[in-house]
C-alpha cells in the first residue's frame, strides 16, 4: 500500500497503527491524518529510536498491509 492509499483510508487503519504501535495516541493520530513523514516522526518520538529505524517500522508496516 503506497502513502496516496494510507492517506486516503486514514481512517480506517488507524485502529491498525494502534495495533502497531501502541503508544501512539488518539491526538497522534489527528496529528499524522495520514501523512508518512507525521507518522514516521511520531513513532520515532514516542519509542525513542532513530529516524532510520523508525522509518524502516512504518515502511515494514506499509508492506504487510
Amino acid at each position: 500500500m503506497n502513502s496516496d492509499t494510507i492517506a486516503g483510508n486514514w481512517k480506517q487503519l488507524t485502529g491498525k497503527v494502534k495495533e502497531k504501535w501502541g503508544k501512539l495516541t488518539d491526538d497522534d493520530m489527528t496529528v499524522i491524518e495520514g501523512k508518512r513523514e507525521q507518522l514516521v516522526g511520531r513513532v520515532q518520538e514516542r519509542y525513542g529510536i532513530a529516524k532510520d529505524k523508525a522509518e524502516a517500522e512504518v515502511n515494514e508496516w506499509e508492506r504487510s498491509l
